[in-house]
């Protein structure tokens, strides 16, 4: 609505910038345009006012278009996404990687220290019942293994998980009597 009143005012305003239009054709002095017809000059007065479009020469009225369906398209910036996002996004997939990496070694070493705590209880053990012990041990070793080497647990922190495993399955033969340690050679 805001276009056709500024047209409206640019239109009632011509005719005052036109008033010294004319319009000549060519001259009839020519010989070689005799056959041409002359122009008179047409020219604006500054008389034509608002009567010349009040009375239907000229009109202005809003155009009703057609609807038309448009799809809408939004254009991605081409920014870099932030480094500190994206390293948070990294440390968070970490964590929860690393998250069930720590609680599968959990689970496992509790396992093994449960069997071997009912193997102590157990009065009438045999040494055989240590076996399915020692795989439960093997299967410990090994995820805590993965975990140091892919650098959930670091190496140190393994060693001791796995020597703690060691030390009880040890306790347990010893109490039971089945592994008589060395006396240490003092030299």
């Amino acid at each position: 609505m805001a276009a056709a009143v500024h047209c409206l005012s640019s239109c009632l305003a011509l005719p005052s910038k036109l008033s010294n239009l004319s319009l000549n054709g060519p001259s009839t002095s020519s010989a070689t345009h005799s056959t041409s017809t002359h122009f008179t000059s047409l020219s604006f007065s500054a008389s034509l006012s608002h009567n010349f479009f009040s009375r239907g020469y000229f009109s202005l009225s809003p155009v009703q278009r057609p609807t038309r369906r448009s799809v809408v398209c939004e254009v991605a910036t081409t920014k870099k996404p932030d480094s500190a996002e994206k390293r948070a996004r990294q440390a968070e997939k970490r964590r929860i990687y690393h998250k069930s990496r720590k609680s599968e070694i959990k689970t496992r070493m509790k396992k093994v220290l449960e069997a071997l705590d009912v193997l102590k209880k157990k009065p009438d053990a045999t040494p055989e019942e240590v076996l399915s012990i020692e795989k439960l041990i093997g299967e410990a070793y090994s995820i805590i293994d993965k975990a140091v080497k892919v650098g959930t647990l670091h190496r140190n922190t393994g060693a001791r998980r796995k020597s703690r495993l060691a030390r009880r399955k040890k306790a347990v033969e010893i109490h039971h009597g089945w592994y008589t340690p060395n006396p240490e050679v003092s030299a």
